[in-house]
């Protein structure tokens, strides 16, 4: 009897814990994100830090539709199969009601392919190639950063107005480089078309040989450089540009190279005159990046990067349009997000029903060095809206009946 008892006891004792716990559940959403923090610590750490104020803001404020946030993170190793295996586990093991984050273009895609495929609402949170809103689009998938297109099309303005007719590209040879290359030679040939690209560089990513691609391209004797290398390949080819005067006198544009994770490691090597997309956190003047940047720094002392507004406007956009939804089922939040309304450090923007895009925009302006370190100048936002396809144009490259 005494056995029968303790039985019975450790029975009621697990059903109480698995009851627990599943009531806890009921009183939480698990939002599963997956990235390569370890290959791009410069970008992801503040973007991870980001998150977990957005998500300490809203759960102190109740939450959403009553429910508190909670996320759980898992690395994808900067690998497809790997990001592929890491929402699987994250969807079925941890309980996640939906999947965000990614970082590499490639990586990005695998985990919108596996989210098409099975009906799991992802919102893609740093991607930027045009495959997966447009290409490779389908229903369950959203992306909140400026793509390479909108990137691209943001520093037309200022190639144009260059009249350089002879160009080099430097670009990481995947996804995302070979999409902002593409993009950049079909925007630039259309409004002028006598230019020439005269060489492309493309080393692996990570893997640079910055003597070897500065020599190539001192040899083309391009007038302008097209350059798209970031994080630790940029560094190397700007410091290899500078000790051979490669980059002197040159007009250059360059994706991403006024982004702090990107520019603060170049010091008083920040090639100065160059046109670039980046953040300019320092001066931007606005009631909502003032609110968010004071937060950042109460809360993490420390000044944020443009990893920290993606994440941080991730989680906004999720807690946004669960709260639409009314719902974590993954059919009402790709409905709640067709044209979603969303407010951020950038001021408000929109999730276009037509692509899935966002509308959140970038600064685009010129490097400069101020007492030893690379700042943006001249900085002026350009809305994302501005620089998009129409949605009749959006028609054409994105698959039928994936919205």
């Amino acid at each position: 009897m005494t056995i029968v008892r303790h039985l019975f006891s450790a029975a009621c004792a697990a059903a109480l814990t698995a009851a627990l716990a599943s009531a806890a559940h009921a009183q939480t959403i698990k939002i599963g994100e997956l990235n390569s923090y370890k290959s791009q610590p410069a970008f992801l750490e503040p973007y991870k830090k980001a998150m977990e104020l957005a998500i300490e803001e809203i759960n102190a404020a109740g939450g959403v539709n009553g429910k508190k946030l909670e996320i759980v993170h898992r690395d994808d190793g900067a690998n497809p199969g790997d990001a592929v295996r890491a929402a699987e586990e994250l969807m079925t093991r941890e309980g996640a009601v939906l999947l965000t984050g990614t970082f590499l273009s490639h990586v990005g895609l695998a985990v919108a392919e596996y989210a098409g495929k099975n009906k799991t609402f992802f919102l893609a949170s740093e991607p930027l190639t045009d495959k997966i809103t447009w290409a490779n689009g389908n229903r369950y998938t959203y992306r909140l950063r400026a793509s390479t297109y909108m990137q691209t099309a943001m520093l037309m303005p200022a190639a144009i107005a260059a009249k350089k007719k002879r160009w080099a590209i430097v670009y990481p040879n995947y996804e995302y480089g070979q999409s902002a290359a593409a993009t950049f030679k079909t925007l630039l040939k259309k409004a002028q078309p006598d230019v020439e690209f005269v060489t492309e560089q493309a080393p692996p990513l990570g893997k640079i040989d910055a003597g070897a691609v500065v020599q190539a391209i001192d040899d083309a004797k391009p007038d302008a450089i097209f350059n798209v290398l970031f994080a630790a390949d940029l560094a190397k080819f700007v410091r290899e540009g500078n000790t051979r005067g490669v980059l002197k006198d040159r007009f250059v544009v360059s994706l991403l190279s006024g982004e702090p994770e990107y520019l603060d490691p170049l010091k008083d090597e920040t090639p100065v005159g160059w046109t670039v997309t980046g953040y300019p956190w320092q001066t931007i003047d606005t009631p909502e990046h003032k609110a968010f940047l004071a937060a950042y720094q109460k809360r993490w002392n420390d000044y944020p990067r443009l990893g920290s507004i993606v994440g941080y406007t991730t989680i906004k956009s999720l807690a946004a349009g669960i709260a639409k939804a009314g719902s974590t089922d993954p059919e009402k939040l790709v409905e709640a997000f067709r044209d979603l309304k969303v407010d951020g450090p950038f001021g408000p923007f929109v999730y276009r029903a037509s692509d899935h895009q966002a509308t959140m925009g970038a600064f685009v302006g010129k490097l400069a060095v101020k007492d030893g370190k690379g700042v943006m100048v001249d900085a002026k936002y350009v809305d994302g809206a501005s620089v998009l396809p129409s949605d009749a144009e959006v028609a054409k490259r994105r698959p039928a009946g994936t919205n």
